[in-house]
């Protein structure tokens, strides 16, 4: 007995820490929802001073017959007057032409570009990027990824905020599909994980934020890309949209990552196995391609994550018998602080998950989803180590550790 007693104040002083842990992350994601800028705010608008900004839309496509339909019909329904579209076919081998030439020859705004070379010293998604912005011809660039989706006003929504913030980069956080096993464990503690290096009110914090963009949707006011360089600037970078964000902030310009609220989703993966591939990609980039970084992340997910709250339910159980046979205080205590502790991390990650558009009932995979992300962590900061090459876009790369 005289064992369990160490170990229940053992685990009442882990039990503890983990509820103070779990509620200054509550107090700060509280403070978050209450001042996330959305891109919705736009949609109140009226048309700017001098009419609207011509857009041109420049979506790079690499072998995405699964999504491209849905993506470019979505932004040819938008509600915007002045709208031309680019799509950059780069080095397809599936059937994503034969869809798009159907919509081309109905819809004059659509231009189809067809790449089959990428050079030796270009990432793939920024020569594709790169050359159908040398085809656009509108006041703003937009960059959209293919595996996205547009609701109508979405366009209009996001230029009344770049124009009214006056912004040399506005991007977006799209709200993520969610109708695989993988989308509803692992994908919203990524997102969690990659959040915490790059928190959205110290983004958007004047005069000066910490740069970040997302790729998935970036506008950018024509000046201010071809000031910067365009994407000759970030030609080798597998994370352009972060070297974008740094690259802008370093001229002078503003960067804003707004949430989009619903009005731009996502279908980033289609299998677990290509989740795994494109999140080693964003976590080795977003960690600056440091080994250290990305082992301390894997063990920070996987401790509060995973740990933790594995450890707090048999602590309740241990609680209960302490205080039954032996300690009614400290086994109270116990039972209390675990239960609380657990209660914390849900209601937290509840208001997360609902944040993102995510059905709260996935808060239940979280500890599985931890697990998962934890590993892509400690093998991208293993590959990195011994140099095996990173694959995207159908290229291959061998990135040097830092």
């Amino acid at each position: 007995m005289a064992t369990l007693i160490v170990l229940s104040w053992i685990l009442l002083g882990i039990a503890t820490l983990t509820t103070l842990y779990w509620a200054v992350v509550l107090i700060r994601v509280h403070r978050i929802k209450a001042t996330r800028p959305t891109v919705r705010r736009g949609l109140r608008r009226e048309a700017p001073e001098g009419g609207w900004p011509s857009v041109s839309v420049v979506i790079p496509a690499h072998n995405e017959e699964r999504v491209i339909d849905r993506c470019v019909r979505s932004v040819l329904d938008q509600e915007y007057p002045e709208l031309n579209v680019i799509v950059v076919l780069d080095r397809c081998t599936d059937g994503t032409l034969g869809i798009l030439q159907g919509i081309a020859d109905s819809d004059a705004r659509l231009t189809l570009l067809v790449n089959e070379t990428c050079p030796p010293d270009w990432a793939g998604k920024c020569n594709a990027a790169r050359l159908g912005a040398e085809q656009a011809h509108g006041d703003l660039l937009l960059f959209v990824d293919a595996d996205t989706h547009a609701h109508p006003d979405l366009i209009k929504a996001a230029v009344s905020v770049s124009i009214e913030r006056k912004l040399g980069l506005l991007s977006l956080l799209s709200t993520l599909t969610c109708q695989h096993d993988f989308e509803r464990t692992a994908q919203p503690v990524a997102s969690m994980t990659l959040m915490t290096l790059y928190p959205p009110d110290l983004v958007n914090r004047l005069p000066k934020g910490r740069p970040f963009a997302n790729g998935q949707f970036m506008l950018f006011n024509r000046s201010c890309y071809d000031s910067i360089g365009g994407h000759d600037a970030v030609k080798d970078d597998l994370l352009e949209d972060i070297a974008f964000a740094r690259c802008v902030a370093r001229s002078g310009e503003l960067v804003n990552i707004l949430n989009a609220d619903g009005l731009f989703t996502c279908s980033m993966y289609s299998t677990l196995k290509s989740f795994q591939a494109g999140w080693l990609r964003i976590f080795i980039e977003a960690c600056k391609r440091k080994p250290a970084r990305l082992r301390k992340m894997s063990r920070r997910v996987l401790v509060t994550g995973a740990v933790l709250p594995i450890i707090m339910m048999p602590s309740i159980a241990i609680g209960i018998v302490v205080a039954v046979a032996r300690d009614a205080g400290l086994g109270i205590g116990l039972a209390s602080t675990a239960s609380a502790s657990l209660l914390v991390q849900c209601i937290t990650l509840a208001i997360i998950y609902r944040m993102g558009r995510q059905p709260v009932t996935a808060v239940c995979g979280h500890v599985s989803g931890s697990f998962e992300v934890s590993r892509i962590l400690t093998r991208a900061a293993r590959m990195l180590d011994e140099g095996q090459p990173v694959v995207w876009a159908g290229k291959s790369y061998v990135l040097e550790a830092r």
